[in-house]
């Protein structure tokens, strides 16, 4: 905690993927999750010198991304999907920005048809961060892009 207390946030903000070419993506922060999650289609693993990799189409909350994205895969873990069942998803590490702060998080990809979010940020993504989630605001750290739009 600084003196200033934990930075807050909203329980939905607007948050990017630099390593991934992402931007202005609508985010729900979801403190019940462990992990993040991106909402991936086309997901397609390869290999890249020694290292593993994937290539995916990304949905950006306005569609699915033109190209595929690539990124060094991590590893695969069970994951509890929203009805509790585990199941297992490749997991990459990317930076997330958030307002004016830039970390390190590690993401799912998983097909997120049925949700209303692209993107969920999970605790674990929170952590070590200094971050309180307001759970009845949104956007607190980053603009409305609704408010915005020209």
């Amino acid at each position: 905690m600084t003196e200033d207390g934990p930075a807050v946030i909203g329980w939905i903000e607007t948050v990017d993927l630099p390593d991934l070419g992402l931007r202005d993506l609508k985010a729900k922060i979801d403190t019940g999750a462990r992990t993040s999650a991106l909402h991936a289609h086309d997901i397609r693993r390869f290999r890249r010198g020694d290292a593993s990799w994937v290539a995916f189409r990304a949905d950006t909350g306005h569609g699915l991304s033109d190209d595929p994205i690539e990124a060094r895969l991590i590893g695969r873990r069970a994951i509890k999907n929203t009805s509790g069942v585990p199941e297992t998803r490749l997991i990459v590490r990317t930076r997330l920005r958030l307002g004016d702060r830039l970390w390190r998080i590690d993401l799912s990809l998983s097909d997120r048809t049925n949700m209303t979010f692209p993107i969920i940020v999970g605790r674990a993504a929170l952590k070590r961060h200094d971050i309180a989630v307001h759970t009845r605001r949104a956007y607190v750290a980053t603009p409305n892009p609704e408010r915005t739009a020209p």
